[in-house]
């Protein structure tokens, strides 16, 4: 019987990586946009997630963004709200 390996992307096996996007908790998402100054755009909070390491279904969720500027933690849960 074959041994099961969960998907990974780029080669990159971690748990936070194997996160898939419908699993994504609100405060989990938000631990990767800590410390981010706002007002910021949507390649802002790419940019700021991938240098906090973010794992791909973090990026995912934020590419589904709406082009626009957040002025807010809050304005940013909104939108998670409205994506997810």
């Amino acid at each position: 019987m074959p041994e099961e390996r969960p998907s990974v992307r780029g080669g990159q096996a971690s748990a936070a990586q194997t996160t898939s996007v419908e699993k994504l908790s609100a405060s989990a998402f938000q631990k990767f946009l800590h410390g981010i100054d706002y007002p910021a755009g949507k390649q802002d909070l790419i940019n700021h997630a991938r240098k906090n390491k973010a794992p791909d279904s973090v990026i995912e969720v934020i590419e589904m963004f709406e082009d626009k500027t957040f002025h807010s933690a809050a304005d940013v849960s909104q939108e998670f709200g409205r994506v997810k």
